[in-house]
């Protein structure tokens, strides 16, 4: 696992949070994490290069990380990896608004902190020591405000709110812009870029993308591969301005592990340039994706994300987010449903489109509250909730219910849904009530499916109590299937 370099975290003014979970769950570092826990994520990003750091930040404003931690990258105050995350207590309570990472991560809070690995002078410390925990970035940003970071392998870079770039750490193919090669132990301002206003900065392994406020793109460092997009393979000192011969660009995207560069232009357009699985492409070429997040998802190796993964706020929640939140929601739902004693608020609209029953039901009736009596509060619940998410929540047990009423409502996918639930439950000894539920409300695959598991494990299911208390016609139409499928042969 190579060394970490500074993490950075840029904080301004008040966060913004929702109730809607930051999907996490595909990065295997999170894996173990609850969740309660995966629920209260804000933020998170993963690096390192094997994927497996990461640092999140909750809804409450509280920091924690977790992974290998090597070089102290986790910013804890030793190098003791973790599976349990771990608080970083001197950023809880700031306002996290920016977020890169190396071989080791910088934070923004409109000062700069950093940590980690440092063995060029990365974390801006002045030295090259490594950082345990983290540590406020000072020197010529005293004072300052900074509104954007970036980290390569080994370097870091800076956006003041006036425009201004600092660059800092190793700077052997140029990566720091300044026209030389020397590496920087403190951030140093990129004099090339006087007069031009930056808005956004990237760093891949050894390069750096810089975004104007006009939308026009610069860069500078190794080139090995044509990620600076001039057209060679010849490395750069100092900002170079890509000629894109596109709209205007209004965003950059570069990682720290790989030689990759990305754009995406104002009307949604991605762009690529760089190492591209083996290949040198010294142009910006045309793309099918619709974020620059897909660049990477498909071409980094190892798969980290280029920069902070948010949840933004309520005015950002998808179509099935907002309705998700507003399911069994009373602040505006229009009908309830009674099911043993308890009440399901949802909404008249919503069920007219989504179910025939319901569009059926209710432009026969005004009532505001219809009493249930036919199906349990578990499984009416969760066929509401179905209508909502189009997902269901249940045991496979409790799914047997649930295929119940979509064979009565003659909801097909709902019972495709069910059935594929309970498949991934079964058991030796919940088979047999399987295949029973899957006869009776004809579940054709479902059936197949429990049968052939029960011939397959036929001696310990011809012990469970479920097929001691078998009906008769089910028990003889099952030992005369067996026989044909030769499970009774010696």
């Amino acid at each position: 696992n190579l060394p970490f370099e500074p993490l950075f975290f840029r904080v301004h003014g008040k966060s913004i949070y929702t109730s809607s979970m930051l999907d996490v769950g595909k990065w295997p570092v999170f894996a173990l994490l609850p969740p309660e826990e995966l629920r209260l994520i804000r933020q998170a990003c993963v690096f390192g290069s094997a994927a497996n750091e990461a640092i999140y930040f909750t809804v409450n404003d509280e920091v924690f990380a977790l992974g290998t931690n090597c070089s102290g990258c986790l910013g804890l105050g030793d190098t003791q990896s973790t599976i349990e995350p771990r608080r970083i207590d001197i950023l809880c309570g700031k306002k996290i608004v920016s977020l890169s990472y190396g071989t080791g991560p910088h934070v923004v809070i409109a000062t700069v902190y950093a940590w980690g690995y440092n063995n060029s002078g990365q974390v801006g410390s002045g030295s090259t020591a490594n950082q345990p925990t983290p540590r406020r970035v000072s020197s010529c940003l005293q004072n300052k405000v900074v509104v954007n970071i970036a980290c390569g392998q080994l370097c870091s870079m800076a956006v003041l709110d006036n425009g201004e770039t600092y660059g800092w750490g190793y700077n052997c193919n140029g990566q720091l812009g300044l026209g030389n090669n020397g590496n920087q132990q403190t951030p140093c301002r990129i004099a090339a870029l006087q007069g031009i206003n930056i808005v956004q900065v990237a760093c891949g392994y050894a390069h750096t993308l810089a975004l104007t406020d006009e939308g026009f793109v610069y860069s500078w460092g190794a080139n090995s591969y044509g990620q600076l997009g001039t057209g060679n393979k010849s490395n750069q000192a100092v900002p170079t301005l890509i000629n894109m011969d596109k709209e205007r660009i209004v965003e950059v995207a570069a990682c720290h592990t790989s030689h990759t560069s990305a754009a995406k232009t104002q009307s949604g357009q991605v762009l690529m340039w760089g190492q591209c699985r083996g290949q040198a492409v010294a142009y910006p070429h045309l793309t099918h994706f619709t974020s620059t997040d897909d660049v990477f998802a498909c071409f980094a190796t190892p798969a980290v994300t280029w920069h902070l993964l948010s949840v933004d706020g309520d005015d950002y929640l998808t179509v099935a987010q907002s309705l998700k939140r507003e399911f069994d929601s009373t602040e505006i739902s229009d009908l309830k449903f009674l099911v043993d004693g308890k009440c399901i608020h949802v909404h008249k609209a919503l069920l007219k489109i989504r179910c025939e029953h319901f569009r059926a039901l209710l432009n026969e009736t005004d009532e505001e509250t219809i009493e249930i009596h036919q199906f349990s509060y578990l499984v009416y619940r969760a066929f509401l909730e179905y209508l909502y998410t189009d997902t269901i929540n249940l045991p496979p047990e409790d799914a047997i219910g649930l295929l119940d009423l979509a064979t009565y409502y003659r909801e097909s996918r709902l019972k495709r849904l069910c059935q594929e639930t309970i498949k991934r439950g079964i058991t030796e000894e919940n088979a047999i009530t399987l295949l029973s539920a899957a006869v009776k409300y004809e579940a054709r695959d479902l059936e197949e499916f429990c049968f052939k598991f029960c011939v397959n494990h036929l001696t310990a299911v011809t012990q469970t109590q479920a097929f001691a208390d078998m009906d008769h016609d089910l028990l003889k139409n099952f030992i005369s299937k067996a026989s044909r499928h030769g499970a009774f042969k010696s």
